[in-house]
């Protein structure tokens, strides 16, 4: 790409783009900048700063350097079976605890080793695990040296894992009834696997209605137009304002009573927001949970809580409304491991989807029972929870299905070194990172924000048109609507000053706001974004200045 102006038409075409791939663009435009500035000065004052993704920029060493201690001993105990030239056995079950624990004491240097025997010892205490089961599952899963078994979760792993969501998304208070997870290639993939099942097993259909909770994570928007589905979606916006200007990024009550109408099948919600990063209010909890116990008994919830850990007392609506609810978790964002690609889908045991798949038609029973026929010779008992796991190999392969074992052991060991003290200092260090960030961003672009406790600050969205009427009034706001394109701004900052940010309106929030990753840059970048940022607001309101003389 070498343009350097673009026409407003040709603005508008490009901003049909999604968001992310419409960043790419602002990437080129950004890195072409910098190969066009003169002199090696100049060139370093115009770095690029991409704060579009919510890749963070840091991770969790600990757990990660127990997980290589184990592979250690691994290792160890593989050579113990069959020792050859680069060829090694499968671990032995009995006496594992025993052999691990002389391990241990035996390699007080190594990396990694204290956390690793903490961990394991909180499993053994805090579960209750057999200690040989609970160390062989850890041994043979590093290894990797067999499918996963059960396919939808290794048995420790799962108990692990609940606990985990119990602490971090229940606020310690789960509800009573149990909940099966699914391991999956993190949230994206249970995602995939969530709408397709959902379909395959009749509780979805072509062009039935489903909501949104709007503004949310692009994908959200945009599986539900795909020919597959063509749903008809209705969007709940939290378009309410605190004062002129600032806008609350709240749910509206009439706009919440949408979900009355018991033709909406489904909901889908991001909590915390994403891109406002904010967590769902009691007063919107509440009245989800009274139009299911009234008009719409049977919806279904879909919600997305990867960036609960950052919101202090978090609690998730699946803890309110278990019966209707599919919680999707992902380690990436709070682990800083989004290339290990770790998520869960957790169903309560007693839930409304089972109960649906019961009350088909009979050829829609006959169908389904086709279709899993091969798994069981009582395929109508299959659970939802696991006829995703046979969705997400087409059925056909349910025998090698499962997320790889070193990933649950992985996801194990996050999880565990949550429930320890050095795990929550860890959770309280990456808060601070995120809302001194926002600080910065903030300082630097001299904008206001409502207050709200319930702030996850993992991403910011900021309305630039309502900040144009909060400080300069109506007219100023009706001239940039009149004169420019939405997305107008982040042409601008791409070429001008480097920077690279999303348009809100990719998320289904205001066409005029722009999405911040505060996870992604060092802490004084987001100072530079600030003051970027105000610059190119500034030379909107010298414009229509002049444009008035």
């Amino acid at each position: 790409m070498t343009k350097t102006t673009f026409t407003r038409e040709e603005i508008q075409r490009y901003a049909r783009l999604s968001p992310f791939e419409l960043k790419n663009i602002f990437i080129e435009l950004a890195e072409q900048a910098q190969a066009d500035e003169p002199g090696q000065k100049e060139k370093s004052s115009r770095q690029m700063l991409n704060a579009g993704r919510g890749n963070p920029n840091w991770i969790a060493t600990g757990p990660r350097e127990a997980f290589y201690a184990l592979g250690y001993f691994a290792l160890q105990e593989s050579r113990r079976v069959w020792t050859a030239d680069n060829l090694g056995g499968m671990p032995e079950k009995q006496g594992a605890y025993e052999r691990f624990d002389a391990f241990v004491r035996a390699n007080p240097g190594l990396p990694g080793i204290e956390l690793l025997a903490h961990c394991v010892q909180h499993g053994i205490q805090r579960f209750g695990f057999d200690k040989d089961e609970w160390v062989h599952e850890l041994t043979d899963g590093i290894t990797g040296d067999n499918y996963p078994v059960p396919d939808r979760m290794l048995t420790h792993a799962e108990q692990v894992v609940r606990g985990y969501l119990a602490d971090e998304m229940f606020d310690k208070k789960p509800p009573a009834d149990g909940l099966s997870l699914f391991a999956t290639e993190g949230g994206t993939a249970a995602m995939c696997y969530i709408f397709d099942s959902l379909v395959q097993n009749g509780l979805l259909k072509k062009g039935d209605k489903i909501a949104l909770m709007v503004p949310v994570f692009t994908p959200y928007i945009e599986i539900p137009e795909l020919d597959t589905y063509e749903f008809d979606v209705t969007y709940i916006s939290a378009d309410s304002f605190a004062e002129t200007g600032v806008r609350e990024w709240r749910y509206p009550e009439e706009e919440v009573a949408k979900l009355a109408d018991p033709e909406i099948r489904l909901v889908c919600l991001v909590n915390p927001s994403n891109p406002p990063s904010l967590a769902l209010s009691t007063r919107v909890a509440n009245q989800i949970k009274e139009i299911v116990a009234t008009s719409n008994p049977d919806l279904l919830i879909v919600t997305d809580d990867v960036y609960g850990t950052f919101v202090d007392g978090f609690r998730s609506i699946a803890a309110d409304l278990p019966r209707n609810t599919l919680l999707v978790y992902s380690y990436s964002k709070h682990y800083g491991c989004t290339g290990w690609r770790l998520g869960v889908i957790g169903l309560h045991d007693d839930n409304v989807i089972d109960e649906r798949i019961a009350r088909l038609p009979l050829a829609e029973k006959d169908r389904l029972n086709k279709r899993y026929g091969s798994l069981t010779l009582e395929p109508e008992k299959i659970r939802f929870i696991d006829r995703l796991v046979a969705d997400s190999r087409q059925v056909a392969l349910n025998h090698t299905a499962g997320l790889s074992l070193p990933q649950q052991v992985m996801m194990t060991l996050f999880s565990l070194f949550d429930m320890l003290d050095e795990g929550q200092a860890y959770k309280e260090r990456i808060r601070s990172i995120v809302q001194r960030r926002l600080g910065l961003l903030l300082e630097g672009a001299q904008m206001k924000i409502h207050e709200d406790p319930y702030r996850a600050a993992y991403y910011i969205e900021l309305d630039l048109l309502a900040e144009a009427e909060r400080v300069h009034g109506t007219s100023f706001a009706r001239f940039l609507q009149q004169n420019y394109e939405p997305v107008d701004a982040l042409f601008r900052l791409a070429q001008q000053t480097g920077v690279v940010l999303l348009n809100g309106g990719g998320f289904e929030g205001p066409e005029w706001s722009v999405r911040v990753s505060l996870a992604n840059l060092d802490d004084l970048d987001y100072l530079k974004i600030g003051h970027h940022l105000r610059g190119i607001f500034d030379d909107y309101a010298a414009e229509w200045r002049a444009s008035r003389e």
